[in-house]
């Protein structure tokens, strides 16, 4: 470049959003290479450091991901479509069928890790639930995988005086599942509150989905209540945001 050379200490983030919008239009379809630090340096007229930047840019923002020693591409994203309305309505737990019948239609999702066990309930999941500070609950959780790529940890607790001597207390629960168990001993959850929040994962949440670098979670806290309006489960999970789209229809 000729002449004075410019500051462009402060252009990667420029760069970034361009090649974003790139990305958005379908310039640069899932699965595509994106320009590398030597192109980036050459079109831009910028600094290798400037190049760098703006690609570590678009990797933390989940666009992008980079293997030793290959190109950067487009990130895949075949995204699992949650219709909480449709998934939580009692036609189907009720009548026997998983929640999965109703995100994944065309694959079988693998249980891992699934682990059962009868827990004292510390402050802040007594809290959820609106009991007391170590009282009986069960405690179940378990990972969900999709073509062997885990997408959902969930770990529910469920008051032991209702989940004692019930296949809830068990690893298979049975068709409908939890709330299926629970409607055979009269606590069918009639109201579902999910509260949902963004953040970026823990080191052990980052295992347990296989999460690639600058890929967020998305947190779900479910509460299922029954008629008398007791919390009957609370299920916190995490889901990889990559993998999911977060469906709700509300009526007007």
């Amino acid at each position: 470049m000729a002449g004075k050379k410019r500051d462009d200490s402060a252009r990667y983030e420029e760069i970034a959003d361009e090649l974003r919008a790139r990305i958005d239009s379908g310039e640069y379809p899932p699965g595509e290479r994106v320009p590398g630090e030597n192109e980036i340096m050459t079109t831009f007229e910028v600094s290798r450091d400037t190049a760098w930047k703006a690609l570590q840019v678009l990797r933390d923002q989940g666009l992008t991901v980079t293997r030793q020693g290959a190109p950067t591409r487009v990130r895949k994203f075949e995204r699992i479509v949650r219709p909480a309305n449709e998934r939580l309505s009692r036609e189907v737990w009720g009548e026997g069928k998983s929640m999965w019948s109703v995100d994944v239609v065309d694959k079988q999702p693998t249980v891992l890790d699934a682990d059962v066990r009868r827990v004292k309930l510390d402050a802040r999941v007594a809290g959820l639930l609106g009991m007391e500070e170590g009282r009986p609950a069960i405690r179940r959780s378990r990972r969900y995988a999709i073509d062997s790529k885990p997408v959902l940890r969930s770990v529910s607790h469920i008051p032991a005086d209702l989940a004692d001597g019930t296949p809830i207390a068990e690893v298979d629960t049975g068709e409908g599942g939890t709330y299926g168990r629970l409607k055979d001993i009269g606590h069918a959850p009639t109201v579902f509150r999910e509260e949902v929040k963004s953040r970026m994962p823990t080191k052990a949440e980052k295992d347990w989905l296989k999460i690639q670098r600058g890929t967020p979670v998305i947190e779900i806290i479910r509460y299922a209540a029954d008629e008398s309006g007791r919390v009957v489960e609370v299920n916190e999970m995490v889901l990889d945001s990559s993998s999911y789209v977060l469906e709700y229809v509300i009526p007007s």
